[in-house]
């Protein structure tokens, strides 16, 4: 009788470990680049505007200042965070921009990826992006 409660619990456990949080397990962004394009509509103020998806981290680059952290998909949601922000001072449309981008990451965006290019939204921002390459990591 103890063999059959330990079976269902053991697998339990074995699928819970495949699909814990990572992103690795996404095949649209494990291991990918993407190019901003487009935050609020606007065009990028800095040059490499971008998002990298790479051994369960997420790494953000949109202006002086770099966003990482975990990050998962659920249904057509990107849960990203918690994030940590390095802190340099940048010119105020490029700051502003990662600000946009730091307060939509956090929101929970809505996703869609559709034939290399992603738009992600929320109540109050929204950010294009365009697929890059495959990138190497964990």
């Amino acid at each position: 009788m103890l063999r059959h409660a330990i079976f269902p619990a053991s697998c339990a456990a074995m699928l819970a470990a495949c699909s814990s949080p990572g992103g690795d397990g996404d095949p649209q962004l494990a291991r990918t680049s993407w190019r901003i394009t487009l935050i609020d509509g606007q065009r990028p103020q800095a040059d490499g505007a971008s998002i990298a998806f790479v051994g369960g981290k997420i790494g953000v680059r949109v202006g002086c200042n770099r966003l990482d952290g975990p990050w998962h998909v659920d249904d057509d949601r990107l849960i990203a965070g918690p994030l940590s922000l390095t802190e340099m001072s940048c010119p105020t449309p490029a700051w502003d921009q990662e600000k946009a981008i730091g307060a939509l990451l956090v929101a929970t965006p809505r996703m869609v990826v559709d034939h290399g290019r992603m738009t992600l939204q929320s109540s109050g921002h929204s950010a294009e992006l365009q697929r890059e390459a495959a990138v190497a990591g964990k």
